[in-house]
């Protein structure tokens, strides 16, 4: 009877992991993870466009699973993937435009994030990047692909249930407001266009059927690499104004966050702070074991950009740095604060960390 019983158990246990081979331990409350925004959370969708703002060539990605560049703008992951790591959702995520996109990527989540772009059209423009109306017109295509693999109730289960990030306004305040705006218009008045338009992409988003989304706020912008050569001084300081103005933007995209949240029936979307944790590391560098705030990695040190990051101009550890290039942190400086914003959140809504086996095959 006994042998009976085991060899009927271990039919049934054959018979599940057969029609379930994707049934493994993932977080059961965030299926998939997807990304919107500029640079902090692209994953290569530049690759392929007729831009500057790329990053697909060698020492790009040095430190990413295999050594070689994928078009992140970071010597490793960025927080896309690492989010998506923390989650239990997978280890990365690929970009939509990926030529080595698959069907279970679709499923488990893609980033539609764009190197350069912004709240701004124009700031898109200028760059000759992924716009956000695009971003959102790609992810209309995604819907319908998603459906076509999966059906519709299933397709709507992983969108709803899945996290969204979103990073923008980087670009729109250091290179669009200071580089052409900055003498023609108050900065109050872009700032409330800004509000307005991301407002209303937020909202896009709520009507295609999203209900969890995380809105990164802007790194301390006049603390990268960059912001201290244009506007730090001599002795390439934090530049304040531009601090400040990141500052003036987060808080007002912060009581945005916050109204669409109150009006917007089981919208939990949340203001994500960036801005903070990273500026206690520049603060105090060496308590997280970095060097230095204010050289990059990798190009000039003080200009690091992407066109002069290259071979001849890299560290050689760049774990010892806060920032890869002239405007991105390294993939250590990003692991930091993502920890520092994982277990904030994991403070406030436990159960949206709980993991269980669930279903990540094709089948239905």
């Amino acid at each position: 009877m006994e042998l009976f019983v085991e060899r009927v158990v271990t039919i049934v246990f054959i018979f599940f992991a057969i029609r379930f081979p994707k049934a493994v331990a993932v977080n059961a409350s965030v299926p998939a993870l997807f990304s919107f925004g500029d640079s902090i959370l692209d994953t290569g969708n530049n690759n392929n466009l007729e831009t500057f703002s790329k990053c697909n060539f060698p020492p790009y990605g040095r430190d990413f699973p295999g050594g070689m560049p994928t078009g992140r703008f970071c010597n490793g992951k960025n927080p896309t993937d690492l989010i998506a790591s923390a989650l239990g959702v997978k280890e990365t995520v690929p970009a939509y435009l990926s030529s080595n996109l698959n069907s279970q990527d679709l499923i488990t989540g893609v980033s539609f994030a764009s190197g350069g772009s912004g709240i701004d059209d124009l700031t898109s423009q200028i760059q000759g990047v992924l716009s956000q109306p695009t971003q959102l017109k790609m992810f209309k295509e995604y819907i319908g692909k998603l459906t076509a693999l999966v059906g519709q109730q299933r397709a709507s289960e992983i969108i709803s249930n899945s996290l969204f990030l979103v990073s923008a306004g980087n670009n729109d305040i250091a290179i669009t407001y200071s580089n052409l705006l900055a003498t023609t218009r108050p900065f109050p008045s872009y700032v409330s266009t800004l509000i307005s338009t991301a407002s209303n992409f937020f909202k896009s988003l709520y009507d295609l059927g999203v209900r969890k989304v995380w809105v990164l706020s802007t790194l301390p912008l006049g603390c990268l690499p960059g912001g201290r050569t244009a506007a730090g001084g001599p002795f390439r300081l934090c530049a304040p104004i531009v601090n400040m103005e990141a500052q003036t933007f987060n808080g007002q995209l912060s009581s945005a966050v916050d109204s669409i949240r109150a009006s917007l029936t089981n919208y939990d979307i949340r203001f994500i702070d960036v801005y903070n944790p990273f500026l206690s590391i520049i603060n105090n560098p060496q308590a997280s074991g970095f060097i230095d705030a204010g050289e990059a990695c990798c190009g000039t040190g003080a200009y690091g950009i992407s066109g002069l990051c290259n071979l001849l101009r890299v560290c050689p550890d760049p774990s010892t740095y806060i920032f890869w290039d002239f405007a991105h942190p390294s993939e250590r400086a990003y692991q930091l604060v993502v920890s520092s914003v994982i277990q904030t959140q994991k403070n406030y809504d436990p159960s949206f960390f709980a993991s269980s086996p669930v279903n990540t095959s094709l089948s239905n």
